[in-house]
């Protein structure tokens, strides 16, 4: 009998098997190339953060220096020295809904204070001072520091994203809504709130109102007397820094 030749067998790969596996390939190269790229953009955006971190710093203490250096001048000549009228002021609501009127609950909601123990950043202007005077007795403000408007944000700060209240945990959370304003991290944010910059309005409306809450100790006077007679609403000036730092 004639030697019968062994047959191989051709194993063969269907056409559409083929086409997903280049598929999948295109799309793992292309993920990684992204990953590459955006290691490589967060890298380089790191380095700016940083820079502006450092000039933010300089700044600041500048400005200190500057206020100690004009004071010791005008102490040294025999005259005292006034500061300029502060361009910014924390608002908490400290009293309730009850006996309310009409005017004041308005302009409560255009201060964004719709509950008690909420807080905002107010640019003070003759507008501005004309409301908080309207709302006196619901109120306790003042002029915060930079250590309080840093803990502020840093601490209850939460972004306002389409009309919804999200954590701040990334810088990628600011610059996607500010990112237009040159404002793409939390230092640029307590940098135009506290120095009440060209985008104070943009950057306030951003953050969404502090929930503060009770002080600790509670309030030491009646909410309905002011201040400046022993009570707790009104104007309280820089005191306003020691309410914040109990009720944050």
């Amino acid at each position: 009998m004639p030697a019968t030749a062994a047959t191989k067998k051709v194993t063969t790969v269907p056409e559409s098997v083929l086409r997903k596996r280049k598929t999948l390939e295109k799309i793992n190269a292309d993920r990684a190339a992204k990953a590459q790229a955006d290691k490589l953009d967060r890298k380089k955006k790191r380095s700016v953060i940083f820079k502006r971190a450092e000039q933010y710093v300089k700044e600041y203490r500048s400005k200190e220096r500057d206020e100690i250096r004009l004071k010791r001048a005008a102490r040294a000549a025999g005259s005292f020295y006034v500061p300029a009228q502060p361009k910014l002021a924390f608002v908490v609501r400290i009293k309730g809904i009850n006996k309310l009127a009409p005017k004041p609950r308005k302009i409560l909601q255009l201060l964004r204070l719709t509950k008690i123990n909420h807080g905002t950043f107010v640019k003070l202007n003759k507008a501005t001072l004309q409301l908080l005077q309207w709302v006196g007795p619901y109120i306790a403000w003042g002029y915060p520091n930079l250590k309080t408007t840093r803990e502020l944000i840093y601490k209850r700060g939460f972004a306002k994203v389409n009309k919804q209240r999200l954590p701040i945990t990334d810088n990628s959370v600011i610059e996607n809504s500010l990112g237009r304003f040159g404002i793409i991290c939390i230092e640029d944010v307590i940098h135009e709130i506290f120095t009440v910059g060209p985008n104070f309005k943009q950057v306030n409306n951003f953050l969404w109102p502090f929930a503060l809450s009770n002080p600790n100790g509670g309030f030491k006077g009646k909410k309905s007397v002011t201040f400046v007679e022993g009570g707790e609403n009104g104007n309280r000036e820089d005191k306003i820094n020691a309410l914040v730092q109990r009720m944050n």
